[in-house]
Parts: structure tokens; C-alpha cells; sequence
């Protein structure tokens, strides 16, 4: 299971909020190239980078930052936050970022974002699933909808999606365990392949689901690598020493 830390950039800065709330922000370094680099130095190759000034304006905001930290580091960078356009997609990769995310535009664009599976290929295009009590929740968790995860998810498997990022939204920031429950509610769509010659018809693609919020010790790690996430952010816990550089050491 890949780690994969998360930087959240506001007004150029590395933050966290708790449950997606602006209000509640915490700055934990002026400058997210310095904390990039030294998440590279102890071992971790990916990096997942949210633009929340991007995600409150719907349009990409940070994409300097996205620059410097590709072109200074040997991380592979999934970008996410206010990528809504075509402009925005060229503008992200030509900045350095290896994936990017789309969780609003999946829900507001379906057409074009379903263009941009096509045109990019599915290992690009990562779909960010972010949940608000089971229903997904858009515009940097602003405004809620009617789609069920479960079911959203499922549809975009059947057009091309394997990569996605399932936030828990009242897990995020509040380090008290992951979304278990939904998770293995995602990842059962993966088993009803098992031991057939073929992907039945609701699993297109198998789904790597990669988890994101309320990771709180080490010990949560290993249940999703043994649930069979395929990858897991990690915020706030690295930033309040939760989870020693050690501990990530050791376990990547």
C-alpha cells in the first residue's frame, strides 16, 4: 500500500482544516516545498496536493506551488482541488503533476470529465470521492448532493475509473480512525471478481481505492493495507507527530 501524504495549500501556505471547515484552519509551515522535501527524505515517493484556495474559487489557484515542489523533488504529485476546465488539466500537468483529481467536476461536468479519462487514460485521472454521511459532498466540501458513494462510485468504474480517493468528510482532521465501514463497502464491488474469468459487469475496472481521513496512528495504516486499499493519505497525523518519521520509515 502506497503513503501518501497530503500538503493543503491557502495563500501559498501548508495547512490543515478539520472536517473541510475554513474556519478551522492550522498553518503548519509557510513554505510546502520545505515539507515535501522532507517527506522525500524519509522515504515516501508520492505526493497528494490539495489547492483549497482552488477548490473555494473553482479554478486553479496554486499552480506555482505545484511547480516548485515537481521540479525540486523526485515526488509523483497527484493534484486535486478547482481543476474544472480544459485549461486547468494543461496547467496541472505541464506544472509536474503525475494524476489529478476531479471530485466536483465529476459531479457538475460529467461529459467532460469522462473526456478526460479518454484523453488522459485511467492512470492519470484519479476520481475524488469526498463523502458527507454517505452522499458526496463538492466545492471543497461546501455543498452536498444527492448521489449515494457507493453507487457514484460505481458509475464511474463502468466509464474507465480504477483510481479513487474516498474522504470520509467527518473523519478528516479529527485523528480518530478511518471510514472501515465504507470502505469495505468500496472495496466489495473488487470481490465479486474473484475467481470469475471475467470482470463481472458492475467492476470495470478494478478499483484502487486509496483512503483518505481520520488516519490517526500507525495502526490504521496496516488495517487498510490488510482491507486492501491501495493507498492511503495521511495529514494531519504526520504534522502533529502522531506518526513518527520512524514509524513511516519502517512501514513504507
Amino acid at each position: 500500500m502506497r503513503i501518501i501524504p497530503a500538503i493543503d495549500i491557502i495563500d501559498g501556505k501548508c495547512v490543515r482544516l478539520s472536517q473541510g471547515d475554513y474556519n478551522q484552519k492550522t498553518v503548519y509551515n509557510e513554505d510546502p516545498l520545505e515539507v515535501a522535501k522532507e517527506f522525500e527524505a524519509n522515504g515516501i515517493k508520492h505526493l497528494h496536493l490539495v489547492d483549497l484556495d482552488g477548490a473555494k474559487s473553482s479554478h486553479v489557484v496554486n499552480w506555482k506551488i505545484l511547480e516548485r515542489i515537481a521540479s525540486q523533488t523526485g515526488l509523483q504529485i497527484d493534484f486535486g482541488g478547482g481543476v474544472k476546465t480544459d485549461e486547468d488539466i494543461n496547467v496541472v500537468f505541464e506544472s509536474g503533476a503525475k494524476q489529478v483529481t476531479g471530485g466536483s467536476i465529476a459531479v457538475k461536468d460529467a461529459a467532460r470529465f469522462e473526456g478526460w479519462i479518454s484523453n488522459y487514460g485511467s492512470d492519470k485521472i484519479i476520481l475524488g470521492a469526498d463523502a458527507k454521511d454517505g452522499m458526496i459532498a463538492t466545492h471543497g466540501w461546501l455543498e452536498s448532493s444527492e448521489l449515494e458513494v457507493v453507487s457514484f462510485i460505481t458509475e464511474w468504474n463502468k466509464k474507465g475509473i480504477e483510481y479513487i480517493i474516498c474522504t470520509d468528510i467527518a473523519k478528516d482532521g479529527m485523528l480518530a480512525g478511518a471510514s472501515y465501514e465504507l470502505y469495505e463497502k468500496i472495496l466489495e464491488l473488487n470481490k465479486h471478481s474473484e475467481g470469475a474469468k471475467e470482470i463481472p459487469h458492475q467492476v470495470r475496472n478494478e478499483i484502487k481505492l486509496i483512503a483518505s481521513g481520520g488516519v490517526a496512528v500507525v495502526d490504521d495504516l496496516h488495517r487498510l493495507r490488510e482491507m486492501g486499499c491501495e493507498g492511503a493519505i495521511v495529514g494531519k497525523a504526520f504534522y502533529e507527530g502522531r506518526i513518527s518519521f520512524k514509524e513511516l520509515r519502517e512501514f513504507v
